[in-house]
């Protein structure tokens, strides 16, 4: 304790001041432990400041967080707390201006700072100047939050959005924030943007029929039919969250945006009038079987009719008697449409050209027979 003595007290009279409870005094500590505080507030005793009025956290050591030689403002709970000192607090001090600052912060839509301090089966808790603001699960994103252990500790922005201090009742909004900027983004994003453009984007969602594509302030659908110049069975089983893609803007509609993979230097069609020029003989993989013939994919992206009649010179009642998905067969061309983008197997046209050439080997070998008759008679 570091009480005046006597005869400084006569000495300097002005040194023996008054206080009294709810006064905001100004403090130097002189000692420190982890329990407690003792400040010399220029009064004949010390003042007392107790870990449950500086903080609310119980696991706080108050020797880690001042040392001798600090000062503090503090307020005066009790000029003499039975002991002949004075009691102190710190929390109710800064609560109380804290409570101003989420006023101000309410009157003028300041955005506001706090570390995620609990979270609740609602919503999650932040504590920001010692005051305790509650963040409703609804209000934390612009999506549904599955899981909010993961804000636990982290520092988070949000606006004050209800502010009730009778009923202490202080509500923190973070969704608005993340909305506005994901507008003010989106809005950078199409004044950037047009179709035909290549940029970067981050697969968000994977569907039935397509994805969804992260492309920085707005979201594309990348549909099914613009995955791949060939046949993509299901999109799960070419793309995951978090994948990284180089897109094409094939359309934008409003906010829509419809992105695509097909990028025409791929086209597999471009050169596809040598390559399947009728006549031509090619090998595919049975992709897919109707009743009325077997589709043959020839390359990624190109696919051929091979119809149940051209399949055998004998009679076939449905290609799956005879063929098998991801069965290897050779045909011959005999039809190409490049407009339509169809082309027509044979394997029936390519057996009866090869039986056709061997009837005319053989009638070659029969009239050299024949005339070599003729020569040896003569």
């Amino acid at each position: 304790m570091s009480e005046l003595t006597f005869e400084q007290m006569l000495e300097d009279p002005n040194s023996i001041r008054t206080i009294h409870s709810g006064e905001v005094v100004t403090g130097t500590v002189i000692d420190v432990k982890p329990e407690e505080i003792v400040l010399n507030i220029g009064y004949k005793s010390d003042g007392i400041l107790v870990k449950n009025e500086y903080t609310n956290d119980s696991s706080v050591d108050l020797s880690t967080v001042v040392k001798p030689g600090d000062t503090m403002e503090v307020r005066v709970l009790r000029v003499n707390d039975g002991e002949g000192q004075v009691a102190l607090t710190y929390k109710r001090l800064a609560a109380d201006r804290g409570n101003k600052r989420i006023e101000e912060a309410y009157n003028t839509g300041e955005v506001l700072k706090a570390t995620v301090v609990q979270v609740l089966e609602g919503g999650l808790s932040v504590v920001y100047e010692e005051v305790r603001v509650f963040i409703p699960a609804s209000l934390v994103s612009d999506t549904y939050e599955r899981d909010l252990g993961k804000y636990m500790g982290q520092e988070i922005e949000f606006v004050i959005s209800e502010y009730n201090p009778k009923r202490r009742r202080y509500i923190g909004d973070r969704r608005q924030l993340i909305a506005a900027r994901k507008a003010q983004m989106q809005k950078e994003l199409f004044e950037r943007i047009q179709e035909g453009d290549v940029v970067e984007g981050v697969v968000k969602n994977v569907t039935d029929f397509g994805a969804f594509v992260d492309l920085g302030g707005a979201d594309g659908l990348l549909h099914i039919s613009e995955m791949s110049w060939g046949r993509v069975e299901h999109p799960k089983k070419v793309f995951k969250v978090g994948d990284k893609l180089t897109v094409l803007i094939k359309e934008i509609n409003g906010s829509k945006v419809a992105l695509s993979l097909k990028f025409e230097d791929q086209n597999p069609w471009r050169d596809a009038a040598d390559k399947y020029a009728i006549g031509n003989i090619v090998t595919g993989r049975v992709a897919r079987m109707t009743d009325f013939g077997a589709f043959v994919e020839l390359e990624p992206g190109v696919d051929a009719l091979l119809h149940v009649s051209q399949i055998s010179r004998e009679h076939v009642e449905k290609p799956a008697d005879v063929l098998s998905v991801g069965q290897e067969v050779t045909a011959k061309i005999v039809d190409f449409n490049e407009a339509d983008r169809k082309i027509s197997l044979s394997i029936k046209a390519m057996a009866s050209a090869a039986e056709s050439n061997q009837d005319e080997v053989t009638v070659d070998i029969d009239a050299v027979i024949s005339a070599q008759a003729e020569e040896d008679a003569e």
